[in-house]
Formats: C-alpha cells, sequence, structure tokens
C-alpha cells in the first residue's frame, strides 16, 4: 500500500477549480493515537514541537526521544490501580491491530478524560489527565501490572499504517483538526451534516424517526443535504452498509450507491481511468462497513474498535487510489478524518468552539433536544425525537439538571455545546493540497460544510 502513495501534491492553487469534494470519515481514533509519532519517521519531513504557528513542517505530537530503533514518550496520565498506589502510566507503542476494548468516549466520560477532578471546568481547564482512570473504571481490564493494560495511551506509527503515514508525508494534514463534540459518534456526525447535534449527546438515539418524506431527523436550522438540494447541487452516499446520511435522510433512494463490498468496482464506474469522463457528483460521502453489531464485525473496516486497523486502512486506500487514478483526479479534494477519539489519549486540550462566545449554535442545549419531527412541541427544548438517553447522560454530568421539570431548564454553570472535543487525524489529498504542510489553523467537522 505504501507504493502506491508515490504520487506527488502540486498545490495548484485556484480551488475554484475544484469541482468534486469526498469526504470519508472513519471512527474512533484521537490524533496522538495514530499521528502522533508521526514526527519522528526516520528520514522523514517534519519534525516535533513546540511549533510555530508559521512552521508548516512542524508536528504538535508526543513527547518522544529515539533510542535505537524505538521510541521513548513522556505523555503520561495517572493509574489509580496500581497495587502501590498511583503510578504513571506513559504513552507506549500497542501491538495489537483489533484494539480492545471499545473504550469510554461518552458525554460525561469525555469530559472527565479532559479533567478527571472537575469535568465540568473543561472549557476553563483541560489537562486531558483522565484517560487511564476513567476508563479503568468503566472499560479496559487493568491490574496495575503494565503500561500494555491502559491502551488508552497506546499510539501507532508508520510501520502500523504505512499508507496513512505515506499520505500525511505526501499531501497537507492538520494537528490542529477537533471533532465537534466531546462525545459519541451520532452527535459528531450529526456535526458533520447539520454543525449541531440539536441536542443529542449520545450515538443510542442514531436510529431516525419515520418522519416523511423519507425519514430521518429534522434539524430545525437544517442540514448540508437541504442546502446542497435547494442550490442543485448533485451529491450522492457511496456507503458499504449504513448510510451515514441516513440519520436524515432514511430512506432517499436517489442519493444512495451501495458499494455491495466492491468499492473499486462500483466507484470506477463514476471515476473510470482516464480518458474516461469523471461522473462523480459534486459531494460524495463514503461510508466504509460499520459495526452495528458482533456479527459486523467480520465485515467492519470503520475502524472503530475492536474492528482491524489494517482493514480500514485498506478500504481507505482503496478509494484514494481509484480516485488518484481516474479521470476526476485533477479537479478532485479527498478528506479523510475520524468522528471523534475513541478513548485514546490526546494531549492537547480541546479547543473553544468558534461560534462567537454561545453556549451552542442554535440554542438548544445539552439533553434538551428539539427538531421538526412533530412541530410545534417537538421545536419546544426537550421535546425532540428520541431524547430519553441523552438526557440521563446530560444529568450524569451535570447532577442540578433536571430533565423530567415540566419545562427543563440547562444550568449555565454546565459544560454546553462551546467547546470542540479532542483531536482526530484529518488529511485534505488532492492536487490542490499544499504537499508536506501542517496546518495548526482551529478546525472540526463543520470546516468541511
Amino acid at each position: 500500500m505504501l507504493a502506491s502513495v508515490a504520487i506527488t501534491a502540486h498545490a495548484k492553487g485556484d480551488l475554484r477549480k475544484v469541482n468534486h469534494v469526498i469526504i470519508v470519515m472513519q471512527e474512533n481514533h484521537s490524533f496522538d493515537n495514530y499521528f502522533g509519532v508521526l514526527p519522528y519517521v526516520p528520514r522523514g519531513p517534519y519534525h516535533a514541537g513546540p511549533c510555530a504557528r508559521g512552521d508548516h513542517r512542524c508536528v504538535d505530537g508526543l513527547a518522544c526521544e529515539r533510542e535505537g530503533s524505538s521510541l521513548d514518550c513522556r505523555n503520561w496520565n495517572l493509574d489509580a490501580d496500581a497495587p502501590s498506589g498511583m503510578k504513571r502510566v506513559r504513552s507506549f507503542k500497542l501491538a495489537n491491530y483489533c484494539p480492545e476494548p471499545d473504550l469510554n468516549h461518552g458525554w460525561a466520560a469525555s469530559h472527565q478524560e479532559a479533567n478527571f477532578n472537575h469535568p465540568t471546568n473543561t472549557l476553563r481547564d483541560s489537562p486531558n489527565d483522565g484517560f487511564v482512570r476513567v476508563n479503568d473504571a468503566t472499560e479496559q481490564i487493568d491490574t496495575g501490572e503494565s503500561n500494555t493494560e491502559d491502551e488508552t495511551m497506546g499510539y501507532y506509527d508508520d510501520g502500523d499504517l504505512p499508507f496513512y503515514y505515506g499520505l500525511a508525508q505526501t499531501f497537507a494534514i492538520s494537528d490542529r483538526y477537533f471533532s465537534s463534540v466531546i462525545g459519541p459518534t451520532f452527535p459528531n456526525r450529526a456535526y458533520t451534516l447539520a454543525a449541531t447535534s440539536f441536542g443529542h449527546l449520545t450515538t443510542a438515539e442514531i436510529i431516525p424517526p419515520p418522519s416523511p418524506p423519507f425519514g430521518g431527523y429534522r434539524p430545525i436550522t437544517g442540514t448540508i443535504l437541504d442546502l446542497l438540494d435547494g442550490d442543485g447541487v448533485s451529491w450522492k452516499d457511496f456507503l458499504s452498509n449504513v448510510p451515514s446520511t441516513g440519520i436524515f435522510r432514511g430512506a432517499d433512494p436517489t442519493h444512495l450507491v451501495p458499494l455491495d463490498d466492491r468499492p473499486v468496482a462500483v466507484l470506477s464506474l463514476f471515476a473510470p481511468p482516464k480518458p474516461g469522463v469523471c461522473t462523480l457528483p459534486a459531494v460524495s460521502f463514503v461510508d466504509s462497513f460499520f459495526g452495528l453489531s458482533a456479527a459486523d464485525i467480520p465485515l467492519e473496516n470503520d475502524e472503530h474498535p475492536p474492528s482491524s486497523i489494517k482493514k480500514g486502512e485498506s478500504f481507505v486506500s482503496q478509494i484514494v487510489n481509484v480516485v488518484r487514478n481516474s479521470a476526476c483526479w485533477d479537479d478532485s479534494v479527498i478528506f479523510i478524518t475520524y468522528d471523534e477519539h475513541g478513548g485514546f489519549y490526546d494531549h492537547v486540550a480541546p479547543a473553544r468552539a468558534p461560534q462567537g462566545g454561545a453556549p451552542n449554535p442554535d440554542g438548544i442545549d445539552p439533553g434538551l433536544c428539539a427538531d421538526e419531527s412533530a412541530p410545534p412541541l417537538s421545536e419546544q427544548p426537550g421535546f425532540g425525537a428520541n431524547c430519553a438517553v441523552s438526557k440521563i447522560e446530560g444529568k450524569a454530568l451535570c447532577p442540578e439538571f433536571d430533565p423530567t421539570a415540566p419545562f427543563p431548564t440547562y444550568p449555565a454553570s454546565c459544560p454546553n455545546f462551546d467547546q470542540l472535543g479532542f483531536r482526530v487525524p484529518f488529511m485534505a489529498v488532492s492536487p490542490f493540497s499544499k504537499p508536506q504542510y501542517v496546518s495548526h489553523v482551529v478546525a472540526d467537522h463543520t470546516s468541511m460544510l
């Protein structure tokens, strides 16, 4: 796979010539988990921080020193389960390509990962000190015997992910790209399409309500799909088993293209080799095979633990290689990112959401879902569809929040949607990309809208 990255980024410059945007969003890995040791690749183009804002060959990754063929990394979290009391668990290289367990990345737990002792104070102070203790209590089996039991502190390197590292060393990446919500998949994927989770905090509510004409949630402020349709901009969702756009367009067949476990063959119909004609839409969402149950794990390639990171990397490599060897390449850009951190450690404090100081983007507080599922009642805070679990999660972080009140209100002292989540990988793969370039500008999933 690494050899297939042997292509030069030219930075053509005029973004008005981009006619095809392709979004590939995988699952559940932090920046440090995948690219924390990117600046230490031997003979690589990057160096480690601290990074000056104008130094675009600098990567803000883990703090490591090379010792022969291995790295010694100094980032750490406290472990409360050690037999002799508190000990420091340092970042270490993971040996398992199918990481287990699925670490805690819920709304309440993620805030505690950011600030273990004061999880409601993360906007002011996020030392990212709670990853080990949160996951010891909820997910990972840990007897305090060794680092390798604390999987949350683990990282992968260029030998584990050669294709991804090849892309990162060829095209443009960001070391300040954050998930949009300090929490799990569904709220973050909702932000990717609607710039809001309309109050939702959990993935338990991902099944859309059956509202006409096609089913799916109806955010009060609409979605990027509505804007694309309204402006006559073409889009499709190339899906493996479940369309990510289905949370808003649950049964709309006109935009869905099943990959049928043949991603290369199907995508090549729209992106044929030269001198063929590119028929990709203006916007494409490419969805890997999501693991919705234990039965899906053999086919799963979304990189969500415990599925194989190698299988996910292979899927993404197929998508990238089809496009870059096609008639579409010259006017396309592929954005590759991850929905959220998946409970894996990252050392950078989640940034403030760039929304002018407002606590949320749409007036909807955490756990008080509101939408267009059954207006006008569903437009009121707390009366949106499928919101019961979000109310419970909201109260878990903010005990003074009473979602059972006749007209519930959310305390201003509690965390809101004014802070982004942890950093996740982001790569812009395109002939328009600046080659071997690291952006230090704060961005999140809404930056792609």
